[in-house]
């Protein structure tokens, strides 16, 4: 059966994940991509009608796994398969729970004497010059073509860390399409100082920026150290909410239109798998801010999504939380904000 029109769509990637984690276990060739993680995030709160995805890979990627994701209450209507193979493999090494490696997996499985996955034979990571590239189209970066009809009448959409031009060409056609919220969570790979001006740019209109602490210091390195002062600056571009994810530090935001600045500590969740914690966050903001058009209460929404998605494995785990969890966490941390 069809599923219904999705009020929200998600735009970014799938991926094939390679996971070692903090445990040392393994996860071989499993289903990922933060357009997965951050549409669940979403999905906690807001399960009906099911979110949608919009995101490319080739005619190699596993079709029983789209099929599972309609099963899993999202509407993959946006997924576009290309009539070639599409190298959407990712790896990552957990050092510790805060420390991620994504290079050189031979390395990793050797210290931990696994053998190496053949699936992940000829891997390399992507560079980040190709991300960043201002010119350059990727096999993965989306286009206006790729929305489907189905997903027209959306009212709210989150940009996943996308290559720089896919994230500055969709916003201009969400708003054609009249959505209301559109919020961009940005990739590392142009958030650099270098990138200054194209990122003043990109953020101008939009309902939320929402980067981490690593990358704002990157793009604000030689021009300031303050975090508060670089989401002031931010949001003098034209973007309402500044929130800067801090992982297990929990979140800044700022509230241009009120100029309040709070910091949420993060709920302190049973940590198994740090993967896709920051997309969650992103799902579960939007949810929040949908919800109740308060900057605060959609930090906190997101801020449980993502406490529900690292006890687990896997994109899907937190859809399995025990009912009402996420609720009463969210009354939980409410009482751990402070205002700054």
């Amino acid at each position: 059966m069809k599923p219904e029109t999705p009020r929200y769509m998600f735009a970014g990637q799938l991926a094939r994940d390679f996971v070692i984690l903090p445990s040392g276990e393994t996860l071989i060739d499993v289903p990922g991509g933060n357009v997965l993680y951050a549409a669940v995030g979403l999905a906690v709160w807001e399960p009906d009608p099911p979110p949608g995805i919009l995101a490319r890979v080739g005619e190699d990627y596993p079709q029983e796994w789209i099929d599972e994701y309609y099963r899993r209450g999202l509407n993959a209507g946006g997924v576009k398969v290309l009539p070639q193979p599409v190298d959407v493999r990712s790896f990552y090494a957990y050092a510790d729970r805060t420390t991620r490696s994504y290079e050189d997996p031979v390395t990793h499985f050797a210290r931990l004497s696994i053998p190496f996955p053949k699936a992940l034979l000829g891997y390399r990571t992507p560079p980040a010059s190709a991300v960043a590239s201002r010119t350059q189209l990727l096999p993965t970066s989306l286009r206006q073509g790729d929305i489907p009809a189905e997903f027209m009448n959306v009212n709210a959409a989150h940009l996943c860390p996308l290559d720089y031009l896919t994230h500055s060409l969709l916003p201009a056609v969400l708003r054609q399409m009249e959505v209301a919220t559109v919020t961009i969570d940005p990739s590392p790979g142009y958030m650099h100082s270098v990138y200054w001006d194209d990122v003043s740019a990109l953020i101008t209109g939009l309902t939320a920026f929402l980067p981490s602490e690593e990358e704002l210091r990157s793009l604000f390195h030689g021009r300031s150290s303050d975090l508060w002062e670089m989401a002031e600056a931010l949001a003098a571009f034209g973007c309402e909410i500044i929130v800067i994810k801090r992982g297990e530090r929990g979140q800044l935001l700022y509230d241009a239109q009120s100029r309040t600045r709070w910091e949420i500590p993060s709920y302190p969740s049973r940590m198994v798998n740090p993967t896709g914690a920051g997309d969650a966050f992103c799902g579960g903001f939007l949810a929040g801010y949908r919800r109740t058009y308060d900057p605060l209460q959609a930090v906190l929404h997101g801020n449980i999504s993502a406490s529900l998605t690292v006890e687990g494995n896997g994109p899907f785990y937190a859809l399995d939380a025990l009912p009402g969890l996420a609720e009463a966490r969210l009354e939980t941390l409410k009482l751990s904000v402070r205002k700054v």
